[in-house]
């Protein structure tokens, strides 16, 4: 497999998880509130980061480049709460087709924008 096409299989494999994950984040949401779930998925995922990071010693990037990022690029956290949040609130009320079909619409539609004005690069 080449390298282009195996990244391509990454990114499927991460757009189906999306669906799967926005399902159980939703029906999570249904039990313990919208806002409760958006933190406990926060709080596992930087559970299993910090596992993989510091406990299997998989980061080779440079902690002291903190620094250089332009400040726009921290947002990426910010704009994941608003994602699962998104999530969360939108499949309860529409189903998990029709809320994934508008994510991906308005992904592909945003991707586009930032390729074609060369934004955020």
């Amino acid at each position: 497999m080449t390298g282009k096409l195996f990244y391509l299989v990454i990114a499927g494999i991460a757009g189906a998880a999306m669906a799967v994950q926005g399902t159980l984040n939703a029906a999570l949401g249904k039990i313990i509130g919208l806002w409760e779930s958006t933190f406990l998925v926060h709080l596992i995922g930087m559970i299993v980061v910090i596992i993989i990071l510091f406990g299997f010693k998989q980061g080779h990037g440079d902690w002291g480049l903190l620094g250089q990022a332009p400040w726009y690029t921290y947002l990426g956290g910010l704009l994941n709460v608003l994602i699962i949040f998104g999530v969360v609130s939108s499949i309860p009320k529409v189903g998990v087709g029709d809320a994934t079909t508008m994510i991906i619409v308005l992904q592909v539609l945003t991707a586009v924008a930032i390729d074609h004005f060369g934004l955020l690069v």
